[in-house]
């Protein structure tokens, strides 16, 4: 007599339909579907973790943009005055400052300006 997987079989299966719910038709009630897409989705969400950074990088770098050309001066040559005036802060807190705290962004510009003069 041959033995079964079973109770073991029907957790696994559980365990996928689990992490299926939602999916509309096929995708979340048939077990070879459900198999399929859960890879599939399993490798877009490792691949959009990495480009979800690249997405919040461009916009960051839109808004210090957008900032710099209201104080007349070119994104290129702001992030080259900070690098010239050693200020180490990164696009993500210099978007920040550029949107919350003018000011403090307004200062930082000028320091840029002065260093590459």
């Amino acid at each position: 007599m041959r033995t079964t997987k079973g109770a073991a079989r029907t957790q696994a299966k559980k365990r996928l339909f689990k992490r299926a719910k939602g999916f509309v038709g096929g995708r979340g009630t048939l077990l070879r579907t459900v198999k399929e897409t859960l890879l599939r989705s399993g490798a877009y969400a490792f691949r959009d973790r990495r480009v979800k950074k690249r997405n919040f990088r461009r916009l960051w770098i839109t808004r210090i943009s957008a900032a710099c050309q209201q104080r007349e001066m070119r994104y290129s040559q702001f992030m080259y005055g900070l690098k010239k005036a050693d200020i180490q802060l990164d696009r993500k807190q210099l978007s920040e400052l550029a949107i919350h705290d003018p000011q403090a962004f307004d200062v930082i510009v000028e320091q840029a300006k002065a260093a590459i003069a």
